[in-house]
Order: structure tokens, then C-alpha cells, then sequence
């Protein structure tokens, strides 16, 4: 991680030992994935920074203990990131975390994803909407994209089966005008499992919202 992202260092340590410690009292990790923090959690989701834009506005749905929200917030200062989160317990744990790692470029929702579409009367549209092992890709497009401002990027984060799922969900994608859909590996030559992302370009936005822009 130092060498990916050496001026985040200290803080993804930081967020590492909160994981294994409050966030597996909390039940928000297993304490089998404590030893696998930094491969499979951590360096898994600081890679998806390489599809984000600069200075974009990110909403990371149902991030649970903040992955892979909390991650970008902190190797990507440039961004403004929402963590968006129904469950009590977790928004808490989002709130303490992001107060103790000086995440001044993220902030706590509580709601869930389709509570915030302008079909429920959400005024607010993202540059790109992420997620990791929410729900089948299907289902998850008709949350992300509706949230996507015209143009923005849905990225789900998803295993090996990505191709598949893609291919079984491409006549919901485009009932939701999506424009088109790719599969990355991201961190082939860095990472012990790359990382599989779905990337879907929005189409265009639904009126009566506003596209979230980063201030300047």
C-alpha cells in the first residue's frame, strides 16, 4: 500500500486497525477476514480510484463498515464522497471512522439507494455511483443508475462471475438507458487478486435534479 499510495499510508493503517477491531465487535467484519484486511479489502478497493474522474462527486452505495467508500476518500483527497448506508449501527461506526481518520471529503447518509432517486424526490445526481457485493447487477443498476447524473459512471464491484452477470442483465441495463457497459481487472500487475469492476455509463438524467458538483 506504502507504495501505491504512500501520502495515504498512515491513514488506510489507521482505518485497518478500526476494521479489525471496533468493526469485528461491531459485526461490521468477520474475524476471518482480519488477517486478509490489506489484500482482499483495502488495496481491492483503492484500485477502483483508477476509473474515477478527478474532483468527482462519488456516492458509495450500502457501504457497510465504508468499503469501498472510506478507502477512496483517502487515497483520492480530490473527491467528495457520500456513504450511503440505512442501518443505525453502521452509519454510526461510518460517523466515529470518519471523524477519526479526518475525512473532511466524505459524508454520512443514512438512506437507502432508492430512497434518494428523484423518482422518490432525490434532487441530488452523482459523477459516479459505486458499490461492492450489494446485489445482482440487475437489481443494483435500477438503484446506481437512476442516481447517475447524464454521463456518470456506475461501477459495481463484483467477482469472478462478472461476464455473466453482466451478459444476463444487459436488458435492464438498457430499460434503464444505459449507454454502454464494460469489465475491468484492475491491479494485474499489483495485486495478488485483481480486482473486477463493471463499469456502466448513465444515460441521460431525470428531470427535476440537480447534478452534484464538487465546490471550488
Amino acid at each position: 500500500m506504502e507504495k501505491l499510495y504512500p501520502r495515504a499510508a498512515d491513514r488506510l493503517a489507521a482505518y485497518a486497525d478500526l476494521l479489525a477491531t471496533e468493526g469485528t465487535l461491531r459485526g461490521l467484519i468477520g474475524p476471518r477476514e482480519v488477517p486478509r484486511l490489506w489484500d482482499r479489502h483495502l488495496l481491492n478497493c483503492a484500485v477502483l480510484e483508477r476509473l474515477i474522474p478527478e474532483e468527482a462527486t462519488v456516492a458509495d452505495i450500502g457501504t457497510g463498515a465504508g468499503l469501498p467508500g472510506i478507502v477512496l476518500a483517502l487515497v483520492r483527497p480530490d473527491l467528495q464522497v457520500s456513504l450511503v448506508e440505512p442501518l443505525l449501527r453502521r452509519t454510526t461506526f461510518l460517523q466515529e471512522a470518519v471523524d477519526l481518520l479526518g475525512c473532511t471529503n466524505a459524508e454520512v447518509v443514512r438512506a437507502r439507494a432508492e430512497d434518494l432517486t428523484p423518482a422518490r424526490g432525490g434532487t441530488v445526481l452523482y459523477d459516479v455511483v459505486a458499490s461492492r457485493a450489494v446485489a445482482p447487477l440487475g437489481k443494483l443498476a435500477g438503484w446506481c443508475l437512476p442516481l447517475c447524473a447524464e454521463g456518470g459512471l456506475m461501477l459495481a464491484m463484483k467477482g469472478a462471475s462478472a461476464e455473466e452477470e453482466l451478459a444476463a442483465s444487459e436488458g435492464d441495463l438498457e430499460a434503464l438507458g444505459a449507454d454502454e457497459w464494460h469489465v475491468h481487472q484492475l491491479g494485474v500487475d499489483e495485486l495478488a487478486q485483481p480486482t473486477t469492476v463493471v463499469s456502466i455509463v448513465a444515460g441521460r438524467a431525470a428531470r427535476g435534479s440537480q447534478h452534484r458538483r464538487r465546490g471550488r
